[in-house]
């Protein structure tokens, strides 16, 4: 090794196992939602997600919570409306805040991913122990707490 060089054992470091089981779960979820014939990809469930469970967040908000800067999310907003899953409305105490809610569509359309979402769990989860299971969330929150112990998890 060359003097200042830095060696690392990627096949023993956590982070590439993180980064490839993340884009095989990517995938998969999307395969999935294609065999379900759900127009949607797992960024917009998240967004679904977040506001079934609190609906006329604002964008901003909407921004932190999903981990992605301001322009990315206004992209994403806007396709989901086209797709009518989502309506922004101006706040009325503040012109400049825009709240997203869900639509009928959206909501229809987050009701139809919850099977899918269970049948990638279970398969995700398949001959994990619940000791296991409670072990890798664990480990996975110290991982999370490294980085900022402020960020919400998706």
């Amino acid at each position: 090794m060359k003097r200042g060089e830095v060696n690392i054992d990627f096949e023993n470091s956590i982070g590439p196992w993180l980064g490839k089981t993340v884009k095989i779960l990517e995938y998969h979820l999307q395969e999935l939602f294609n065999q379900h014939g759900l127009d949607l990809t797992k960024e917009q469930m998240i967004v679904l997600k977040r506001l079934h469970n609190n609906n006329g967040l604002s964008q901003s908000e909407l921004a932190f919570l999903t981990l992605r800067n301001k322009s990315s999310l206004t992209r994403l907003l806007s396709k989901m409306e086209q797709k009518e899953y989502i309506s922004r409305q101006q706040s009325k105490e503040d012109k400049r805040i825009n709240n997203v809610y869900l639509t009928q569509k959206g909501k229809e359309v987050f009701i139809l991913t919850k099977p899918v979402i269970k049948k990638m769990i279970n398969k995700i989860e398949k001959d994990i122990t619940a000791s296991e299971k409670k072990q890798i969330i664990t480990i996975l929150k110290k991982i999370q707490n490294n980085f900022d112990s402020k960020i919400e998890s998706i």
